[in-house]
């Protein structure tokens, strides 16, 4: 996540030196890769050195929040499980239950037990003042539905209901529990991500075309070959390659819970008509106060079609409908969702997964992908060798940057930044499109766009001050002289007598 060049400047060197002293024509017209590269370079550097701890921070909690399943189901065994039994209760006895085991609270949203080693959880509105309803945590009263026994009070977070330990994991991962401002630092990882990974692709590809795809891609193979930061260098680009596909899903699917790029993200969505259909929740109920109750209306989703785990969100009045929606989000997903009447328990509206638009099918299984619970254990597994591949490829980034500090013998000092003024030594057509590039993300990505854009600026006044604004390319050589434009050789000195003590008196 550093940088890739310092061997490359070493082949550049021996391959300029064969092919001689260049024309004036390719020393005015670099090529687009020959133009761009120190930009490319200077920014994957400062990008890595600068961004680095924010993807690490980010690598370590989403590795933590990947077996955060498994852990809320041990550290709440006893609230998520009960001994099995043939005989339950009805679920509007469970609901009483829940309901008295806190005065004044009603309740909103049931979760029914799916097993017979399951328990219910009933979701309980105690508002906040100030706080909007499902904004702050709700409280979750178990039941154990065969015994209707108060199993215990929890609290839960978002449509996952999420228990506290797990929530805190994720509030590690998305803000570092600083509110709305650590949001800033996930957005800032999961943006930058993804053009220092194709950066360092770009340098991967320039150095493969040199080096041969096999040699960079598997650079173990010649173990022992190179300095010390050559080996190092290898192993960061050659991993980054492993990683990049699913380092670029991290990357897209984590933006869309992103302040900013997160409401772009949901405005296009909207704009293309790619967003999540959902049940009507009209008609209103034609006999005003009258209730068919929780049962019935669990009878009539189930004949609908609604198996496996669901939430029921409960009326919020004496008209509006019951919503059944299916939770179970492991391969194949499960989505469907249902409205039905308050007043008959009969279903006036089913929206089916299968006929969801397509993106927002890519949509629900990216989220699901990165939480890692599409396709369960399989899942877990392929996420913490992509966060432990992107800890290795950080390490080795910070490595490199370590052994490129100039008095390799002191313990003082850092690795040197690449050539400055590298945006200024541009040509014009290609700083207008870098310019044009920036505003593209400056919309898409705002914190990318702003990021970049304070880079470029501190380059260029850097490059300003210091003088140096040749972006990292060498100066020309001049050619040699050629024959009869040569100076005159210096005359020879005459030989001087050789002695021989052998012809001596």
């Amino acid at each position: 996540m550093v940088e890739i060049e310092e061997e490359e400047d070493r082949v550049e060197t021996t391959d300029e030196r064969a092919a001689g002293p260049p024309s004036p024509d390719r020393e005015r017209r670099p090529g687009v890769w020959a133009a761009l590269r120190p930009l490319i370079l200077r920014a994957h550097f400062y990008a890595g050195v600068l961004i680095a701890p924010f993807v690490l921070v980010a690598a370590v909690s989403g590795l933590l929040y990947v077996w955060t399943p498994q852990v809320e189901r041990a550290l709440y065994d006893d609230l998520l499980r009960v001994p099995a039994s043939e005989h339950s209760l009805s679920l509007s006895e469970q609901v009483r239950l829940a309901e008295n085991e806190v005065p004044g609270a009603r309740a909103t949203s049931v979760r029914p037990a799916t097993g017979p080693e399951d328990s219910t959880r009933v979701l309980l509105d105690r508002s906040v003042e100030g706080v909007p309803y499902r904004e702050g945590p709700q409280t979750a009263v178990f039941v154990d539905p065969h015994r209707g026994e108060v199993l215990g009070i929890s609290e839960s977070y978002g449509t996952s209901g999420a228990l506290p330990a797990r929530t805190w994991i994720d509030l590690l991962h998305r803000e570092l529990h600083l509110g709305e401002v650590g949001r800033l630092y996930s957005e800032l990882a999961a943006s930058w991500l993804t053009p220092v990974a194709l950066g360092g692709c770009l340098l991967w590809l320039a150095r493969a075309r040199r080096r041969g795809t096999r040699r960079t891609l598997l650079p173990w193979s010649g173990r022992g070959e190179g300095s010390a930061r050559s080996r190092t260098v290898s192993a960061h680009a050659a991993v980054g390659m492993w990683l990049l596909v699913g380092l670029l899903f991290l990357s897209a699917t984590g933006l869309t819970w992103s302040k900013y790029a997160g409401a772009n993200v949901t405005d296009l969505r909207a704009a293309l008509s790619w967003t999540t259909p959902t049940v009507a929740t009209e008609p209103l109920s034609d006999s005003p106060g009258v209730d068919a109750g929780i049962d019935r209306v669990m009878d009539r989703a189930r004949d609908a079609g609604l198996d496996g785990p669901v939430a029921v969100d409960l009326p919020r009045d004496h008209v509006s409908p019951y919503v059944v929606t299916q939770i179970e989000r492991s391969w194949p997903t499960k989505a469907d969702s249902a409205a039905l009447a308050q007043d008959t328990g009969e279903v006036v509206d089913v929206v089916r997964f299968a006929d969801h638009p397509f993106m927002a099918k890519l949509s629900r299984w990216g989220v699901d992908a990165h939480m890692g619970v599409l396709f369960g254990v399989p899942n877990q597994i392929a996420l913490t060798a992509l966060c432990l591949g992107l800890v290795y490829v950080i390490a080795m980034g910070y490595r490199s940057w370590w052994l490129r500090r100039p008095d390799r013998e002191r313990m003082a000092g850092v690795g040197r930044p690449h050539p400055r003024g590298s945006f200024l030594a541009l040509s014009p057509p290609l700083k207008t499109a870098v310019v044009v590039f920036l505003a593209a993300l400056g919309w898409a990505m705002p914190v990318l766009g702003v990021s970049l854009a304070v880079f470029l600026l501190v380059d260029t006044v850097i490059g300003l001050r210091a003088g140096d604004l040749s972006g990292g390319r060498r100066a020309p050589r001049r050619p040699r002289p050629r024959s009869g434009l040569r100076s005159s050789p210096a005359p020879e000195r005459p030989a001087r007598p050789r002695s021989d003590s052998r012809n001596r008196g």
